[in-house]
């Protein structure tokens, strides 16, 4: 399996009017092709600032980020840009839809920054995404006119649409029922091993993290893994 995501001696700290404020501290992670692992841990740890490293929107104060074993911060801005676009799928609490939108142009939407496939591939993976998720009679819906679960799986076709292969969602279940949530939740480990992608999500669900093979436990910035049962 190729290694799609190595931290080494990671740590992020912002400079505040009180002195340093250390968020992360010497973490160690690694994430493999097909691998999937819950990030888990209280309010303010750490898990999304780790996130955002991980998806090089953020840069590490020390240590080393490797994504498919680039430094992302070795590119220059654009490069980096085509680098995440391609590579680097994106799941959030909120669906962060455009409502001008319909649900097959919001799929599409990582494509308009020219990178990669052709339209006509682009357009013909969008639609087989859709209709994998049963949103094939839906495509030229705006998002208003969809449920709350058939948006957030709209945002996982969106995700996917370059067949990326680090798959990064935040909170995906947050805002929504606990059936819809585990239809989506286990939506979302279907797609990512079906398209072989290193997925790694932050979850405060106990149920969703529950049907990961893989659980990382944050705490005052460190991480700790395991495969035992989350609910104890």
């Amino acid at each position: 399996m190729t290694i799609v995501l190595k931290m080494k001696s990671v740590s992020r700290s912002f400079q505040t009017t009180g002195g340093t404020l250390e968020i992360l501290k010497d973490v160690n992670l690694e994430l493999s092709s097909g691998e999937a692992v819950a990030l888990r841990g209280p309010s303010g740890c750490g898990k999304s600032t780790l996130l955002h490293l991980a998806g090089t929107l953020d840069e590490p104060t020390s240590g080393e980020v490797q994504v498919l074993s680039e430094n992302p911060w070795d590119l220059d801005a654009s490069k980096l840009a085509a680098f995440r676009n391609q590579h680097i799928g994106f799941v959030f609490q909120e669906h962060q839809l455009l409502p001008q939108c319909s649900v097959l142009e919001n799929v599409l939407l990582p494509a308009l920054a020219g990178f990669g496939d052709s339209a006509k591939k682009l357009q013909s993976r969008a639609q087989e995404l859709l209709e994998q998720v049963g949103l094939a009679e839906r495509m030229t819906h705006r998002p208003a006119a969809l449920s709350g679960g058939e948006r957030q799986r709209v945002s996982v076709c969106r995700a996917l649409i370059h067949q990326p292969s680090l798959l990064l969602a935040d909170e995906p279940t947050g805002n929504l029922d606990p059936v819809t949530a585990e239809s989506v939740g286990q939506l979302l480990l279907k797609m990512a091993a079906e398209h072989k992608a290193g997925l790694l999500c932050v979850t405060h669900s106990d149920q969703l993290a529950g049907s990961f093979p893989h659980v990382a436990m944050m705490g005052k910035g460190t991480v700790r893994f395991s495969t035992a049962d989350t609910s104890s």
